[in-house]
């Protein structure tokens, strides 16, 4: 059985850590590399780094702040924030991450995860899909045959959630994975900050859809939270960013609850 993972989060706006609800209303939180060396001490199993404004402001990725916490760390860190082109998967591979997070570009370039995937390895590749639940009952761009009305829809949103699109997050995860995608971090915009769980009815649908590793993000409360995401949504590993950064729970901690439940972790 593959070992399930906990990922703290670093969003960063202006070579910051900070953390708001619903991608709003954000708090500082802190120095990245500060942060996720105290995360690789504790025993995290990964490390996500989003430049959340790089796509939103038409720049890059903030390299200097990768290169300080890949420093710094000895754990798998992924890397996402205004990747535009194969050269800029290549200058954060060079800089220290293990991992690209592509959302924006990814429905920007209909091609682009393909080219990414093929020149780098899906192992690498991680499409990142912000989504947000629609209440409204018009069919979705590119829904297709899961355009019943017996489960619910999420929208895919890019530009870190600034923009929506109109495509429907459960055919577009299928789409990525064959397109090469080795791993989808999967967000709910709705339950973003709001420590009230995961979104397990849109983990349970996007899991059972595809074959490869799928992360939870956005929610994350308590450590049942945790529990839940892995054992009711099917995640592989679980995404967490203000329960961490404001030491409101340890990693340690919750590796010791998760193992008692009968979860399969990495105990240091």
């Amino acid at each position: 059985m593959l070992t399930k993972r906990i990922i703290p989060c670093l969003d960063i706006k202006d070579g910051r850590v900070v953390k708001g609800i619903n991608f709003v209303s954000l708090r500082d939180a802190g120095d990245p590399a500060d942060n996720a060396l105290v995360y690789d001490r504790e025993g995290s199993d990964e490390i996500v780094f989003l430049d959340i404004t790089a796509s939103s402001e038409q720049r890059s990725t903030l390299i200097s702040a990768v290169e300080r916490t890949a420093d710094v760390v000895f754990m798998p860190l992924t890397v996402g924030g205004g990747i535009k082109t194969t050269d800029d998967i290549k200058t954060l591979l060079r800089a220290g991450a293990d991992k690209v997070s592509i959302n924006t570009q990814a429905v920007l370039e209909p091609d682009f995860v393909k080219k990414a995937s093929y020149r780098f390895g899906a192992q690498c590749i991680v499409v990142a899909i912000d989504a947000k639940k629609v209440q409204d009952t018009p069919p979705l761009r590119e829904m297709g045959q899961m355009g019943s009305n017996s489960i619910s829809r999420w929208e895919v949103y890019i530009y870190g959630g600034r923009k929506q699109t109109g495509i429907d997050v459960l055919n577009w995860a299928v789409q990525m994975e064959k397109a090469g995608a080795g791993e989808i971090l999967l967000t709910s915009m709705d339950r973003d900050g709001t420590k009230s769980g995961y979104d397990i009815e849109l983990l349970k649908e996007v899991t059972k859809r595809v074959g490869i590793p799928v992360i939870a993000s956005g929610g994350a409360g308590s450590m049942e939270h945790f529990y839940e995401g892995f054992v009711a949504g099917g995640a592989d590993a679980c995404l967490a960013a203000s329960l961490f950064h404001f030491r409101e729970l340890s990693i340690k901690s919750l590796k010791s609850y998760l193992y008692k439940k009968g979860i399969n972790v990495r105990m240091v």
